[in-house]
């Protein structure tokens, strides 16, 4: 077969944000725009494209095999020798990483739009990892994004017809040269690098119950996204939980209707089945398989601040570990410092960086970093360069089976060992672009002015003086790239402090998210609810960002 040159008109706006491309399926359905964005990514693979192995999987969503045989005409007339690609097109984010670092690949092509609900009416999105298994960085999005915007032509086989509806290997001729497609078992990899890090022995014996202890009752709710085939084979089948301990394990086009957002408001049925008791643990799954939610008994919510702070100060309960040792800790600069507290104590480095995990690889890679987090959901250690819903599960056995405590008893008695940062997220989804834009610039403005430094804000009891604010800038330690306007920072006298971000990962629209914090000392009041503890700085941020005045929202759409 030869290639053939299509010739095509460049569109605007196919700048990949912190995850990749995200549009409406309807975006990525129009003459070309598909093709002209793979030919870009592929023109921006480092060395080069030709001679090249890329993994390629997605989430199953709506328009996933469409792009998957584009992708694959496209690679074979752009010289790519070799195209491991997912049974079906379907592989995790974690599961993409991990294949590509095995195989030692050039990168990996990631469909998917991770949280955002699927279907013909919603969202696809495409990703590149380079060949460290993580997101590609900033100059080789900006190098995609340049080639996308003075393209003129792409180069396609298309009479080549590639099965992805069963594993094996297929080969075809083109241009006189071999391409090879082989499409691999979605799970088999992933499994074996997760038993090389856990004890699965010991995680059966908690699940399965033993010397006089009960099961621990687990629920699985995949929300028909794409772990839903890692679950059954994990939880089900090695670890032995009962069949119904896992719900929604069918990857469907549009998630069944869920949105697949792993956190209160999105996974009700989970939260509903854990608030009747009968489980003691309960995790949820988004769309590809990077997030993660913790509940323990009666639907005790693990805040996923919290939850990296518990796994850092309980690391040795994890073979990997043991035996690779731990080197530094980091957040997401929203993420709450619950984590901040352990590092200290443990004297190890801790890396506040922006939002998007890519930029915890360069970390990784200089061996400076074990374990990072975002508040998003997102868990995640050195064994990839992504972040990992199934591993942060296993990772919280792991903790049960070794301490045999409860969910909550691990972490109230964190709190009261660290004293405990209260921390919630309001989203307010798909608000105008304009207004929003304009209350960010508003803000910053406002809390940068040096006037404002010692002033009082007064809510009820509660008196916040105003210390300092930014927008927050990163420089990599590792690199020495710099990355601005990351996010409104305003901390008060006392440690609180409240940050305003503008989200990049969705598809119409603009994200609102604002972040609220405060800490209380472990002989202080640990226990109450967080939005109880953190509405009064809630309403101070509300009052000095007047985002109800530039929105019109008087409430938000998800609150963490």
């Amino acid at each position: 077969m030869e290639p053939v040159v299509v010739k095509t008109t460049a569109y605007e706006g196919q700048k990949p944000g912190t995850s990749g491309l995200r549009k409406a399926v309807k975006v990525f359905q129009q003459p070309n725009y598909t093709e002209n964005f793979v030919q870009a990514v592929l023109g921006a693979v480092q060395p080069s494209a030709a001679g090249s192995t890329l993994v390629v999987g997605g989430d199953g969503r709506f328009f996933c095999a469409e792009a998957v045989d584009v992708i694959i005409k496209i690679a074979a007339a752009n010289g790519v020798k070799k195209l491991i690609i997912g049974h079906k097109g379907i592989l995790s984010t974690p599961a993409v990483s991990c294949i590509i670092r095995k195989y030692k690949a050039t990168g990996g092509i990631v469909l998917t739009a991770s949280h955002n609900p699927g279907g013909p009416n919603n969202d696809f999105g495409i990703k590149y990892n380079t060949a460290n298994g993580g997101p590609a960085p900033e100059s080789v999005t900006n190098a995609i994004y340049e080639l996308t915007k003075n393209i003129t032509s792409y180069s396609i086989v298309p009479d080549l017809k590639c099965s992805i509806e069963y594993c094996g290997l297929q080969y075809f001729k083109v241009s006189g040269k071999e391409f090879e497609v082989e499409v691999i078992d979605s799970v088999v990899d992933y499994l074996q690098l997760m038993k090389s890090i856990f004890d699965f022995d010991v995680i059966r014996k908690l699940i399965q119950g033993s010397n006089n202890k009960a099961p621990f009752n687990i629920l699985i709710d995949s929300m028909n996204g794409v772990t839903g085939p890692y679950v059954k084979k994990i939880f089900i089948e090695e670890l032995c939980a009962p069949s119904n301990s896992a719900i929604n394990v069918v990857p469907l086009t549009d998630f069944g209707g869920i949105h697949p957002d792993p956190n209160l408001t999105y996974a009700f049925g989970l939260v509903k089945a854990l608030q009747e008791g009968e489980y003691d643990l309960g995790a949820a799954f988004d769309g590809d398989g990077d997030r993660n939610m913790i509940l323990g008994k009666k639907a005790f919510f693990i805040n996923p601040s919290d939850s990296l702070a518990v796994l850092a100060n309980n690391l040795e309960c994890i073979p990997y570990f043991k035996l690779n040792g731990v080197r530094g800790f980091a957040r997401s600069m929203p993420t709450g410092a619950a984590v901040d507290r352990v590092a200290a104590k443990q004297g190890k480095e801790l890396f506040e960086v922006p939002t998007g995990w890519k930029f915890f690889g360069n970390l990784m890679d200089a061996g400076r970093l074990s374990l990072c987090g975002e508040e998003s959901f997102g868990t995640g250690s050195d064994h990839i360069r992504e972040k990992d819903g199934i591993w942060a599960v296993l990772a919280w056995l792991s903790v049960l089976a070794n301490t045999g405590e409860s969910v909550e008893t691990i972490l109230t008695n964190h709190w009261k060992t660290f004293g405990r940062n209260y921390f919630t997220r309001y989203d307010y989804e798909n608000c105008e672009s304009e207004p929003s834009n304009q209350l960010m610039s508003d803000l910053e403005k406002k809390v940068t002015d040096p006037a404002i430094k010692g002033q009082k804000f007064i809510y009820g009891s509660k008196v916040y003086v105003f210390k300092q604010a930014d927008n927050f800038e990163y420089c990599d330690p590792i690199d020495k790239s710099v990355t601005k306007k990351q996010g409104i920072r305003v901390l008060f006298e006392d440690g609180s402090r409240f940050v305003f971000r503008l989200s990049g990962t969705g598809s119409s629209g603009a994200t609102i998210r604002l972040y609220a914090e405060s800490y209380e000392p472990p002989t202080s009041n640990i226990l109450e609810d967080a939005q109880v503890a953190l509405n009064p700085l809630i309403q101070i941020a509300l009052e000095i960002s007047k985002l109800v005045q530039f929105t019109g929202r008087t409430s938000p759409t998800v609150i963490t």
